[in-house]
């Protein structure tokens, strides 16, 4: 039912190497270089898959592993339930909620680096008309916590007509906790701060991620508004407000609505690729991509990927870090990557975990949501997925 491939990987920065799968560095990660396949009965992880898939969990997904620098790709089922199109390796998925991690937290820890964004600013510094009671005391820090006190979204698709009408009702909305004192995940807290970054660059997010980030990693899959060829392309949802099945569009109406760019939703990508961008951040927190690349504009170094990747404790009981989640009871990232780990899920049925302790990354990708978002069947496969990953790679946790 599925296929792995070994395929080829390009410019993506190797990490450092662990004991239990050994291979070596690439001399320069700029080169594009063959993926090496990593060693491993991967038939627990496949099995599992190809059920969820037949039970009717998404029509077809991607599941794509990185460890010390050696990959391992599969894909199971088809790009929808009525096509016999079979989903590949290569097919690109809308990534919902993984373009706050992937995209806007990367896009805030180039501008903090840059000295253009302080975290524990006011967010009113860079976007004035983000009024209202209580926002004067919004941090940039705790936007990217979800503890700003913005509720967790409204359908700006249906109140405005324009991106700038969009941005002006998410800037206007009323806090609804005061500022630091209760876990929302927030998506108009993203919106505000998608202005943020684009204010301080004179710059869109789409061309600055492009520009900053995806080029120069080599992520030729990854953007918004994807050009890719359409048959690569995994459809979504036959949605009610477009009136159609979704494929190249975002799915997210409110990303619509702001013209398929937001810092929240309407990222693109390939599983590849999403590996290419996780062995970067595993190597940016070991170091090793700053040294092998001095040059590049994208690399965050040092204070900057250490700040962001570690829980905040802002508010009591979260476990968020900045932009970025971490592993908690019932979450996605199961019950075996280690507590250092960093992850984010997508409403589209998409994932990513990044565990710098086992210098692995897990990317699985679906449509979960074709022909609708009301199959909740997907949820639970995350989990189970990463605990067979672990298991699978590393003896002392079967």
């Amino acid at each position: 039912m599925g296929r792995a491939t070994a395929g080829t990987v390009s410019r993506a920065w190797a990490p450092l190497m662990i004991v239990v799968v050994g291979c070596a560095p690439r001399t320069d990660p700029r080169i594009p270089s063959a993926m090496t396949v990593v060693k491993a009965n991967w038939s627990p992880v496949t099995t599992f898959l190809d059920s969820a898939i037949a039970a009717g969990a998404a029509p077809g997904a991607v599941l794509g592993v990185s460890v010390a620098g050696q990959r391992y790709l599969y894909a199971s089922g088809r790009l929808t339930r009525d096509e016999p199109a079979p989903a590949e390796p290569t097919t690109v998925y809308d990534l919902a909620s993984l373009t706050k991690v992937v995209g806007l937290t990367t896009a805030v820890m180039l501008a903090v680096d840059d000295g253009k964004l302080e975290l524990d600013a006011p967010v009113q510094r860079y976007v004035p008309a983000f009024k209202g009671e209580g926002k004067d005391r919004v941090t940039v820090r705790l936007l990217l916590a979800h503890g700003s006190g913005l509720p967790a979204w409204r359908p700006l698709f249906r109140e405005a007509e324009t991106r700038e009408q969009a941005f002006a009702l998410a800037d206007t909305t009323a806090l609804s906790s005061p500022p630091g004192t209760t876990d929302v995940y927030s998506d108009l807290g993203m919106i505000v701060l998608t202005q943020a970054v684009e204010a301080v660059y004179h710059e869109r997010l789409d061309s600055l991620l492009a520009r900053r980030v995806f080029q120069p990693l080599g992520m030729t899959s990854v953007g918004f508004l994807p050009t890719a060829e359409r048959a690569r392309i995994a459809p979504t949802e036959l949605d009610p407000w477009r009136g159609r099945v979704l494929r190249g569009e975002v799915h997210d109406e409110n990303a619509a609505r702001l013209d398929g760019v937001s810092g929240h939703a309407g990222l693109f990508g390939s599983a590849p690729d999403l590996l290419t961008f996780a062995e970067w951040i595993l190597g940016l927190w070991a170091g090793t991509a700053c040294r092998r690349v001095p040059s590049s504009p994208a690399l965050p170094c040092g204070p900057t990927i250490e700040e962001f990747t570690r829980r905040q404790n802002i508010i009591p009981g979260s476990h968020r870090a900045l932009g970025w989640d971490t592993p908690s009871p019932g979450s996605s990232a199961g019950d075996l990557l280690s507590p250092e780990s960093i992850g984010h899920t997508g409403f589209t049925g998409t994932s990513l975990w990044i565990d710098p302790v086992h210098q692995l990354a897990i990317v699985l990708l679906s449509n979960r949501v074709n022909p609708t978002r009301d199959n909740s069947a997907w949820a639970p496969v995350r989990a189970t997925i990463a605990d067979l990953v672990m298991t699978t790679l590393f003896e002392d946790l079967r």
